[in-house]
């Protein structure tokens, strides 16, 4: 049996969100505040005995409390709901196991389900109280709590709300609910699902007073705990009851100059029993603040303390004894072990190094692995969730094994016209299909193309799944300036996570099924490439007679393909609100000179430079390797051309651009296009005070 499945609804952030699990691991992936963590924290509420709260509740559904408070229908309060959904066969123990949640008797089934609703005890008798403890003014009619305020009060909560237990039949368009009683759905589901955490806040830590957050500690509770194997324990006690004589004759000796002193004192008195000092460890007593953890330099023989190793260290061997301490607790129950067990991770990479992140998934299964014949007993192995911030083990993993956490606006809003995104949306990766897409002249299919975004992921150690926007540019020249742009001209980007992709204009069309899914905003910074158009379409600059743009993108995004027609959109046509996209590429430049104009068309991001700091070029603050003629129509030529010879060094002129000290400006293009996408994620205030993630 195995977790296929679970549904949120009314849980902080997760107002309504459904979520299906691997058999093996699953990885949670999304921007901070997105609501990866509320997930275990609702597993925790609803199955670790945590108390519920009323901050638990969505924003939403808090005006339904106080309006029920108020008169309101019953019908109406809310409650906080997790689905479970668990596959199941019906020629395994596990289906007489799950028979309560059974529609019906028949082989055919391949799942059950279960609904836990913390929901009101007695509606009416939770509206008594608070109107007995905050009557109505006489003065003005108002109480001086709402109803929700009463509820977040001591205890109240969980004096009038419960958790009841449902079993769930999907036959229909909806699934129906029917209720269970209280105690059969609690032992029932305790017979069916453990689930364990591993916080990303371990207490590891350098401080070397505090002996509670050491190593020593998780191998003394690891020990305890695991000391329940008849062979381990004999051997155990077999060694502490030999040095536990050795101790008390040692006591006897150093301590029998104080026995007689006690003696001496009447104590005993005559024909009573006589003092002895005895050790009387015990093998968990012996480990727990009597053992250190050192690490030893074999050769040299020479011992370090615990203290004295990094905290990336610590911290990954405290996640191995937790992970393997919760399997061997579920493995050896003995007596109704559940059917499945899911270990919740949160965050491993901390204090990691790259090199770690990308093997530990792997590494947790050769914990597993060593732990039990997992091949031969596939019941024995476990589901991981892990919700994680790092590229590197999203690395390793299976691209339909992700799922990105989205901010999004709550049920019935307008997300152009909120500020504040307080509810979230879960994207299954499994599910995310690309399509067909034109690419180098002919149609790539679906898979090809997913193909081809994987690996421009892994190879990239992409942090698009983290990031509030994706600026996508054209090549290293873009990629080595834009911070020093985003600075110059849109400073408020700076406190954004933008993920930078180098993607060229023939490939970021390719990106824009994948972003659309993610619902991320993106901007694209490409080039106008114009082209002949006759012959093989040599380069040629952007005032030529018919020039077409040979930028697969850009014809993409467009449907067009002639300069002339890219010239004149507008800004607003530039942009797509249903895409959340905004597409930057060169325009017309007019340079003035002693008296006169010329527009200037550039072509690529290093025309445009030239052109938009024609004056730096012109005085030598800024250099392209070439004399730059005083007639402006020449210039125009010179600098085309020594932009397009293959002698030109691009990311020399980057680095060089970045070296001086001159103001430079950030081309036009560029400029508008980071002023459109600083705007954008202005509307999205950040509420990191007001929701956890």
């Amino acid at each position: 049996m195995k977790v296929t499945s679970i549904a949120i609804r009314n849980f902080r952030r997760l107002e309504h969100v459904a979520i299906g699990l691997e058999e093996d691991e699953t990885v949670f992936v999304g921007p901070n505040n997105s609501g990866k963590t509320s997930v275990a924290a609702a597993f925790r509420c609803f199955l670790g005995g945590k108390d519920f709260k009323l901050a638990d509740l969505s924003v939403s559904k808090v005006t339904a409390i106080n309006a029920f408070g108020e008169g309101g229908d019953a019908e109406s309060l809310p409650t906080i709901e997790l689905d479970l959904w668990f596959s199941i066969d019906p020629n395994h123990i596990s289906f007489g196991r799950a028979f309560t949640l059974l529609p019906e008797l028949s082989d055919e089934l391949d799942k059950v389900g279960i609904r836990l609703k913390y929901q009101p005890r007695d509606p009416g008798k939770m509206r008594a109280e608070y109107s007995a403890a905050y009557p109505t003014s006489e003065v003005d009619g108002k109480r001086t709590r709402t109803l929700s305020q009463f509820l977040d009060i001591d205890t109240n909560l969980r004096k009038h709300y419960e958790i009841a237990y449902y079993s769930l039949d999907d036959r229909d368009l909806e699934p129906v609910e029917t209720l269970l009683d209280s105690k059969d759905g609690k032992s029932m589901l305790r017979g069916l699902l453990r689930v364990d955490f591993v916080d990303a806040q371990r207490s590891v830590n350098d401080d070397e007073a505090s002996r509670s957050s050491r190593l020593s500690t998780a191998f003394s509770a690891f020990y305890k705990k695991n000391l329940e194997q008849l062979e381990a324990k004999q051997t155990a006690f077999q060694v502490i009851d030999e040095n536990n004589q050795k101790l008390t004759d040692h006591y006897e000796t150093h301590f029998s100059g104080l026995m007689e002193v006690i003696k001496g004192l009447g104590v005993p008195s005559i024909n009573d029993r006589i003092l002895k000092i005895v050790s009387s460890l015990s093998p968990e007593e012996a480990l727990q603040g009597n053992t250190d953890l050192i690490y030893i330099d074999e050769a040299r023989q020479h011992e370090l303390p615990e203290s004295y190793n990094g905290l990336g260290f610590k911290n990954l061997i405290y996640m191995a004894i937790q992970i393997s301490h919760f399997h061997l607790q579920w493995m050896r129950t003995e007596q109704n072990r559940q059917l499945c067990q899911l270990i919740c991770i949160e965050e491993p990479e901390v204090h990691l190094h790259a090199q770690v992140q990308q093997t530990f998934i792997e590494n947790i299964w050769k914990i597993i692995s060593n732990a039990a014949c997992t091949e031969e007993k596939p019941e024995l192995v476990p589901q991981f969730a892990v919700s994680t911030h790092s590229s590197h083990i999203l690395d390793a993993v299976d691209f339909e094994k992700v799922r990105y956490f989205e901010r999004c606006e709550l049920e019935g809003e307008d997300r152009q016209a909120v500020r504040t995104f307080n509810a979230s949306r879960v994207h299954s990766l499994r599910s995310f299909d690309p399509g067909p897409v034109q690419a180098m002249g002919r149609q790539i299919n679906s898979e090809e193309a997913k193909r081809f975004l994987l690996r421009y992921l892994k190879l990239s150690h992409c942090d698009l799944f983290f990031a509030d926007a994706a600026i996508l540019v054209e090549g290293t020249v873009e990629k080595l300036l834009l911070a020093k742009m985003v600075e110059k001209t849109a400073p408020a980007l700076r406190t954004k996570y933008l993920s930078i992709l180098e993607v060229g204009g023939a490939y970021a069309h390719r990106f824009e099924s994948l972003l659309s899914f993610l619902n991320i905003p993106h901007l694209v910074i490409t080039d106008l490439d114009s082209v002949a158009p006759e012959g093989r379409h040599p380069a040629r600059r952007g005032d030529h007679p018919g020039a077409l743009t040979s930028n697969a993108s850009l014809k993409k995004y467009f449907d067009i393909d002639t300069v002339q027609e890219l010239l004149v959109l507008t800004e607003k046509q530039k942009q797509c609100e249903m895409k959340d996209r905004c597409v930057a590429f060169q325009v017309g430049i007019n340079v003035e000179e002693n008296g006169q104009t010329l527009t200037m068309i550039p072509r690529t991001i290093e025309e445009a430079f030239a052109y938009d700091n024609f004056a730096l070029l012109r005085g030598g603050a800024l250099g392209i390797g070439v004399d730059v003629p005083n007639d402006l129509d020449e210039a125009y030529q010179a600098i085309f051309e020594r932009v397009k010879s293959p002698s030109f060094k691009k990311t020399d002129f980057a680095l060089d651009v970045l070296a001086s000290e001159v103001n430079w400006q950030t081309p036009g293009y560029i400029e508008e296009g980071l002023h459109w996408l600083e705007q954008r994620l202005a509307k999205v205030e950040q509420e990191q005070s007001l929701t956890d993630d």
